[in-house]
């Protein structure tokens, strides 16, 4: 066993692993290995039975979603076809439940909220951890494309109602340092991915907080080529199924026999479970156990440090799109808009065979004129024709001139309760307005009122994403070691190269901040700004709007390469910045182009904070003196300034 191998997928060492997997040939090690494989693969199975009904609802509520809607959780437990009364039935699919779906997820996609981290106070040391924390934050983000792992999330948890982000280290990632006798050698790297409900099993379906599970499953199916790869164990591969992992043959189709959707067959492969167990008396660490089909490849302590005040706990945050008390997994718009689809369907299939009859026509016979057996069996589909003994009375059409007013009060009735079940509006779906309201004012309350009805599950995502960007810097701090090169951008657009380490990133003195804003369109934001400046909320006391502000709504307004271009205050004041580290060493002159402004209030404000508090005297002197230099200068300019205003009346005066 390549015990190597799974310390460059967790970041442990796993000496802890080593007496028991290291050794095959020892007996009492391998009875002993075999023992917790059997263990955890029947705890598999218990916790695989306990929820099953669990999982048929979720495929369930995906087959309603492809528009597989004559599909219900049969006697047996598993996914079943309807089967019509008669063979000539309409069952035609009138689906609004992906619309409404995708609407939701349309609507979500704005929630994107922008984590940062929040200095514990004003002073220049905790402001720079500020910074480097929250670029920090910023570079995982984009370099795991996080939105995109959100908008997967949050396509999950509004299908099936729950769905989950793994934040693991990788020590395959990220640069490569250099080589040593097991090869390359990586500075490693975070890795967020979106994992489906059907992986993770908790121990205790009532128990609403991961941090409060016992133990959870992480269970995959993954190729024998990459669990080799991974994992340094060759096993023979098998065919399992996508969604409930059970075995199957080759010949068996998991997609069913009737176009129902119950999960795809994939080939040539084998189960990796993954139990992480909470810290207990026995284990004051926790517990990882690594099974990979029917070998063990790896026992030992909880592999990260990302709990509150550095204990272990789970890499797993949990996302609903609808909360329930007591259970574990949340709930789905789908459950809910499934029995209104059911009676939606029924009622347009039995409109259109109405339709059918009108135009096509249906035949009264007189009794003992016709074989009634056929009727019985065929039902009475459109145009049928009856054959009739000779003498009786002939047959006569029947059916009504139109469609009974009945149909169209029920249509409009299950249209408006789709809009109450699911919280979306025909005007966010289909920008129809079917209301009385014509107002701009009452319909922005009605779009309004549709951001209210997505609360629930917004703050579900702000609430897994916070604890997302906890869990991040819980790693950076763990494995970032004492020098990591990280390009770091600034709001003036400048970009830096900076070292920082482990000690650079501080998650117990810093405030993580969760972006509140709503579910605003950038044109929305815009307006606001707009509004916000009309009313002079921006200016200070004499009416003037400072240069700084003038950047920060340049930046909200997307606009903030336009106040580089125009103006270098945020130039000066990064000079600024670091002359103030670099007089702390040495002396640093003065230069005629700075301006002397901006420059003296950073050197001032840099020496009123706690940073400079144990500064040396020496230190102190050379600040003094290089203040000196910027009043020189700023006099100078002035002098020129003032010979310049006097040289322009003169030949004012002259020419008058």
């Amino acid at each position: 066993m390549k015990i190597k191998e799974i310390t460059k997928i967790y970041g442990e060492k796993g000496e802890s692993a080593e007496s028991i997997v290291g050794a095959k040939n020892s007996g009492y090690d391998k009875k002993m290995a075999e023992r917790i494989v059997r263990e955890v693969k029947e705890n598999f199975a218990v916790r695989q039975s306990e929820r099953r009904m669990l999982e048929r609802n979720w495929e369930l509520n995906m087959n309603f979603l492809a528009g597989n809607q004559y599909c219900d959780i049969g006697a047996s437990g598993e996914i079943v076809e309807e089967e019509p009364r008669f063979y000539w039935q309409y069952r035609r699919v009138f689906n609004h439940i992906a619309p409404a779906i995708d609407t939701r997820c349309a609507k979500l996609s704005r929630v994107r909220p922008q984590l940062i981290v929040r200095a514990a106070s004003d002073q220049e040391g905790d402001l720079r951890t500020a910074k480097i924390s929250s670029n920090v934050l910023k570079s995982v983000c984009e370099e795991n494309s996080f939105e995109e792992v959100m908008s997967k999330a949050t396509v999950w948890s509004e299908t099936c109602g729950t769905s989950f982000y793994k934040i693991v280290w990788d020590g395959t990632a990220g640069r490569c340092l250099g080589q040593n006798e097991s090869g390359s050698v990586y500075e490693g790297a975070v890795r967020i991915s979106a994992v489906p409900p059907f992986e993770i099993y908790p121990e205790n379906l009532g128990c609403e907080n991961i941090e409060d599970q016992p133990s959870i499953l992480h269970v995959k199916a993954l190729p024998v080529s990459e669990i080799e790869e991974k994992y340094g164990v060759k096993i023979a591969g098998r065919d399992i199924s996508e969604f409930s992992f059970a075995p199957c043959s080759s010949s068996q189709n998991f997609v069913g026999a009737f176009g129902v959707r119950s999960g795809n067959t994939l080939k040539n492969c084998e189960l990796v479970i993954e139990r992480y167990e909470k810290p207990t008396s026995a284990f004051p660490q926790g517990r990882f156990i690594v099974v990979a089909g029917n070998e063990l490849v790896y026992v030992g302590d909880l592999p990260y440090l990302n709990g509150a005040s550095g204990t272990r706990t789970y890499p797993f945050v949990k996302q609903c799109a609808i909360e329930l008390s007591g259970s574990f997994f949340g709930n789905s718009i789908i459950d809910r808009m499934i029995p209104v689809q059911r009676a939606f369907n029924a009622l347009k299939n039995r409109t259109h065979e109405f339709i059918n009859r009108l135009t096509m026509g249906i035949l009264a016979v007189e009794d003992g004129s016709v074989d009634t057996d056929d009727l019985a069996e065929e039902g009475l589909p459109p145009g049928k024709v009856i054959v009739y003994r000779q003498g009786a009375k002939p047959p006569e059409l029947l059916g009504k001139d139109s469609i009974p007013s009945e149909f169209f009060e029920e249509e409009e009735r299950l249209l408006n309760e789709f809009i109450q079940v699911s919280g979306v509006s025909e005007i966010s779906s289909t920008s129809q307005n079917r209301t009385q309201v014509t107002s701009a004012t009452g319909l922005q309350l009605l779009i309004d009122l549709d951001d209210t009805r997505l609360a629930v599950t917004t703050d579900s995502i702000r609430r897994a994403v916070k604890k997302a960007g906890q869990h991040i810097l819980r790693l950076m701090r763990e494995f970032a070691g004492e020098k990591r090169l990280m390009r770091m951008t600034g709001e003036g657009g400048k970009v830096d190269l900076y070292y920082f380490g482990a000690s650079d990133i501080s998650s117990d003195d810093v405030v993580f901040v969760s972006d509140t804003e709503d579910a605003r369109t950038p044109s929305e934001s815009r307006s606001l700004i707009y509004e916000i400046y009309k009313m002079g909320l921006l200016s200070d006391e004499e009416g003037k709007i400072s240069v700084e502000t003038k950047r920060r709504v340049l930046n909200a307004l997307g606009y903030g390469g336009l106040e580089n271009a125009r103006g270098l205050a945020q130039l000066h004041a990064n000079k600024a910045s670091e002359e103030n580290l670099r007089l702390m060493k040495e002396y640093v002159g003065a230069d005629a182009y700075d301006d002397a402004k901006i420059h003296t209030e950073s050197h001032i404000r840099f020496l009123l904070s706690d940073e400079f508090r144990d500064g040396t005297p020496q230190a102190k002197d050379r600040f003094i003196k290089h203040l000196g230099e910027h009043a020189k200068y700023a006099e100078k300019g002035l002098a020129v300034q003032n010979r310049q205003s006097g040289s322009d009346g003169n030949n004012t005066s002259a020419q008058n």
